[in-house]
């Protein structure tokens, strides 16, 4: 088979990895849907740069993307590795055998190393500015600690952490900067209305 592609374990099903960009998920919408329930909405994605592929955790799953057993945030893919979206394992295929170093790639002008939490964070901050149209504030330290169940003081220490990596400068807005910056990344995406739903009941 030409070009990349990943095949579900599950089930045997081989998809192409033909657009720049596929989505993942167990929502109707995805472009690869996984019916695994411990596959989100909307998972992971997939990423396509010429005879190259990325993943990418959207952060909105509570159980993570994994490559090869690892957490990651994002992270080139290899001929072989095995993608597990929740506890969905696909294999990727029809990748070209070259010598990458995915633990060091994309950082050029890309995203920061995340940790979870760290990415647990950024998806509460920008919650509310995802929800509608128009952009709204970020959330406060204190709705993100409200939101993830821990201290203020451990929002902010993650917020100080966050600044630094994002190398966003002191000032006015400053969360509001960080905020932009991680929606321009592609970090974190709206959520699709089922969750936000499900969220709010």
């Amino acid at each position: 088979m030409d070009g990349p592609y990943i095949r579900v374990e599950e089930t045997g099903d081989v998809c192409r990895v033909t657009a720049e960009v596929t989505t993942v998920g167990r929502g109707e919408g995805a472009d690869i849907r996984l019916s695994d329930p411990s596959v989100s909405q909307l998972h992971a994605e997939l990423v396509r740069r010429g005879p190259y592929v990325y993943v990418v955790d959207l952060g909105l799953s509570r159980n993570g993307t994994r490559v090869n057993g690892r957490p990651i945030a994002r992270r080139v893919l290899e001929e072989g590795d095995v993608v597990s979206f929740g506890s969905a394992r696909c294999k990727i295929g029809g990748l070209p055998r070259e010598d990458l170093h995915p633990d060091v790639e994309l950082r050029r002008g890309a995203a920061p190393e995340l940790t979870r939490r760290e990415l647990d964070v950024l998806t509460s901050l920008c919650r509310p500015a995802l929800s509608d149209e128009a952009f709204v504030s970020p959330a406060t330290a204190r709705e993100i600690a409200e939101d993830l169940v821990v201290t203020e003081a451990a929002v902010k220490q993650h917020l100080l952490r966050l600044y630094q990596k994002f190398r966003i400068p002191e000032g006015p807005n400053r969360r509001t900067r960080l905020a932009n910056e991680v929606v321009a990344l592609g970090l974190v995406r709206p959520m699709p209305a089922g969750d936000r739903e499900r969220k709010a009941g």
